[in-house]
């Protein structure tokens, strides 16, 4: 049933992320990010963008500046402030104003402190200074025509310990015409029942609409703001990925696609372009993305057990709560040392091969992958290993055959230190021999594998290295330790990974490199040099 109407309004989202989310630890922006989000946002259909404060920082400041250029086609953007200072008795005196108001932003969102001991201890104000502060500040924007959010900082600390102050803090910002009381749980500690009961009473003031703030301290984020949907709140802030202080603010991500996605909610547009978000919101900020995030995460709709990618491979509902694409997300079926012959028959349809478990190829292939991961490999986001592997076992010609590497690293007083490596290939009746200087002993053996290779297979120049991860399997080992190797390859249509492992670092390298190019020939339809020289035998 959509339930978006209820307590007489259209349930409203607002994204805090470019301001609220920017307070979390490893979460920056810099000017440029946070344009290129806005305009992100704006695209999703994000009813609110609360762009920051421009009177606590010189980037926010050039923020609004810049912003007054940028055209948005679905979103209000929010100024965020404090009232006006105790010691300022009009506002258009005061400096932290001024700049809100020439953000010129068509939402104005205004904090206050709703719980009486911050005021007192925290300001250092009087009761009822705090409230001439919430009157004067409302009064002025509204006058300007703005529309004014009041954030209630603290509200539910405020209803705890003076339960009549906090009412009134709203009273006072609603009858100075503010558009919505947001309800804000700045500490994270509320539990859903004392959100129904204090939402329940915000709303019987009549005054004006309620929404809620919250924070994931007690990872009751979602819960909490669901919790006051319930209750009749119709405003509902958060931030994407849940960034910010602490533990974080509530998810909008998994918001939207518990509300929309489950409820019935109107919320956005197309909730189907929720991973492209999250994903593109975390690449800004240089995150890597949450595996085990609800609907966008990698792995929220992974299958891993056999039993699991069986049953997912008759009936997707069996083992999903939702499409996955619903929330644009893609299945995954992993491979594993858990894994059975229908993990690995989904894989393979993944890339355009029909298989049946019951090909002994396939057996073959899954009593490999689990010795291997006996010995340290992990295939769950290595399936271009996976295919190569499976390739193998189905005794199909393999493209290339290393017969020696080498690999050594050299430094000299007057040089920096650099790598040499060299390799003789067998591809088809050829033995090609190479080598290359690198910045690192796989970087050399990199370009020594493509010389060696590319004048036989040209599409192999299309292919780069994204990114290269080393994982010491055995700390107590020392030097002597089992590493694991993933290497991620793309060529500008797509992008895969691949594992090698051992007590060998450079071998294990190199396995991965190996895997990786024969993967891309793979995809590309190549044909095999020896599987050449074997049908010209047969003609001859």
């Amino acid at each position: 049933m959509n339930d978006s109407n209820r307590a007489g309004g259209k349930l409203i989202i607002y994204d805090a992320t470019l301001r609220d989310g920017t307070q979390g630890e490893g979460f920056n922006l810099s000017l440029e990010d946070k344009i290129a989000i806005a305009r992100a946002l704006d695209g999703f259909g994000m009813p609110y963008i609360e762009g920051g404060w421009p009177g606590s920082n010189p980037k926010d400041a050039r923020f609004f500046e810049a912003m007054k250029s940028v055209r948005l086609e679905t979103s209000r953007l929010a100024a965020f402030s404090f009232t006006r200072q105790s010691n300022v008795k009009h506002c258009e005196d005061d400096a932290n104003l001024r700049q809100l108001t020439a953000a010129e932003t068509p939402v104005i969102t205004l904090v206050a402190k709703t719980w009486d001991k911050h005021a007192t201890d925290a300001l250092g104000v009087t009761l009822e200074e705090n409230l001439a502060m919430i009157r004067d500040t409302v009064r002025y924007y509204k006058r300007m025509g703005r529309e004014v959010i009041f954030d209630a900082e603290l509200a539910f600390l405020g209803f705890r310990h003076n339960p009549r102050y906090a009412l009134q803090v709203l009273e006072t910002a609603a009858g100075e015409g503010a558009d919505c009381l947001v309800l804000c749980d700045t500490l994270g500690d509320v539990l859903p029942e004392e959100v129904t009961r204090w939402t329940s009473a915000a709303l019987e003031l009549g005054v004006a609409a309620v929404g809620i703030h919250t924070h994931n301290d007690l990872e009751l984020a979602i819960s909490n703001a669901l919790t006051a949907v319930r209750a009749g709140a119709t405003h509902v802030q958060g931030t994407i990925n849940g960034v910010g202080e602490r533990t974080g603010n509530m998810n909008l991500i998994s918001f939207i696609g518990l509300a929309q996605l489950k409820l019935g909610y109107d919320l956005v547009p197309d909730a189907s372009r929720l991973t492209e978000l999250s994903r593109f919101v975390d690449a800004r900020a240089n995150r890597t993305p949450r595996n085990e995030q609800p609907f966008v995460g990698a792995s929220a709709f992974a299958h891993k057990g056999g039993m699991h990618a069986s049953a997912v491979g008759k009936d997707p509902s069996l083992y999903e709560h939702m499409p996955p694409e619903s929330a644009g997300n893609t299945r995954r079926v992993l491979m594993s040392d858990l894994s059975g012959r229908s993990n690995l028959v989904a894989t393979a349809s993944q890339y355009g091969l029909t298989l049946s478990g019951k090909d002994p190829a396939v057996g073959q292939a899954v009593a490999k992958l689990k010795e291997l991961e006996d010995e340290g490999f992990t295939f769950e986001g290595a399936d271009a290993s996976v295919m190569t592997l499976l390739r193998q076992a189905r005794g199909e010609p393999e493209f290339f055959k290393v017969s020696v590497f080498r690999a050594q690293i050299d430094s000299f007083a007057e040089f920096d230190t650099e790598a040499e490596a060299s390799v003789q290939v067998w591809v088809g009746d050829s033995r090609e021999h190479a080598a290359a200087l690198g910045d690192g002993p796989v970087n050399a053996l990199d370009k020594a594998l493509r010389i060696a290779l590319e004048r036989h297979y040209p599409t192999l120049k299309e292919v780069e290295l994204l990114d290269y991860k080393m994982r010491v399997l055995e700390g107590s080992m020392g030097t002597a330790a089992r590493v694991r190797v993933l290497i991620t390859f793309g060529d500008g249509r797509e992008q895969w990974t691949t594992v090698g492992a051992g007590v060998n670092s450079i071998k294990a390298s190199f396995i991965a490199l190996c895997d990786g190019l024969s993967f891309k020939l793979m995809r590309d339809g190549v044909t095999s040099r020896f599987a050449e020289s074997l049908a010209l035998e047969q003609l001859v």
